[in-house]
């Protein structure tokens, strides 16, 4: 149900000290995000952006604020599950695509299966699913130099969604990709999100943006709500 809240920021800082100086990178952001969102995060370069990401995947922590996912605090969590959130709760996809380059496609999907203790008859079943999914079902074998940036990104997206993720969290998700295959690449998350899937989009280019339901403006370490109409 899109009014479930599945994400919640309240007051998040983050501040670096580098040397005497302290960086101010996030400035007291609020975020809320529910289950079946399609949401970008707009913002340029040193706007905060990734900083964000990279708090919403619980690869950093804030310096002050709170973070809930699922009502759960997140600073009360211990690193076990800290790490059971990062490989099954939340998909990543990134820029530069992150693939095993001595696996195929087949094997790097099957990775966060592996850790997730799957069966390997279910596993299989599961790889050949996601795969088809993306496409790429006569590429299970081709190892990744093998493959197009395109290709490639439809194995590290087949990848995040094998564990049935909450959220998938995408950082400049076509930003290594010529215009016409990054929008088969949003064409794909247009149907994902229309399955249910909840996506948090982080990019600097508008008319990616422009492809969620939601636009969140970040600049400064602030953050504003934006129209589509906007961008």
């Amino acid at each position: 149900m899109l009014d479930e809240e599945i994400l919640r920021m309240e007051g998040i800082t983050k501040e670096y000290q580098m040397g005497e100086e302290t960086s101010v990178v996030l400035k007291g952001i609020d975020l809320t995000v529910n289950r079946g969102e399609f949401l970008a995060i707009l913002g340029p370069s040193g706007s905060g952006k990734s900083t964000l990401m990279n708090i919403i995947g619980c690869l950093d922590v804030p310096t002050d604020g709170k973070y809930y996912l699922h009502g759960n605090l997140i600073a009360d969590e211990d690193q076990t599950s800290l790490a059971r959130i990062r490989s099954v709760e939340i998909g990543f996809i990134f820029q530069s695509f992150h693939l095993l380059q001595r696996q195929d496609a087949y094997q790097n999907v099957e990775l966060p299966l592996i850790y997730a203790n799957m069966p390997e008859k279910e596993r299989r079943a599961r790889v050949e699913e996601m795969l088809i999914k993306v496409g790429l079902e006569d590429k299970m074998h081709h190892m990744p130099n093998q493959l197009s940036g395109g290709q490639q990104q439809r194995v590290a997206i087949a990848r995040a969604i094998a564990t049935n993720p909450t959220i998938l969290l995408a950082d400049e998700p076509t930003g290594a990709l010529d215009q016409k295959t990054g929008a088969q690449v949003m064409e794909l998350f247009h149907e994902l999100n229309n399955e249910g899937r909840t996506i948090i989009m982080i990019t600097h280019d508008p008319k990616i943006a422009s492809h969620a339901t939601r636009i969140v403006r970040i600049l400064d370490g602030n953050i504003s709500e934006g129209e589509l109409g906007d961008a």
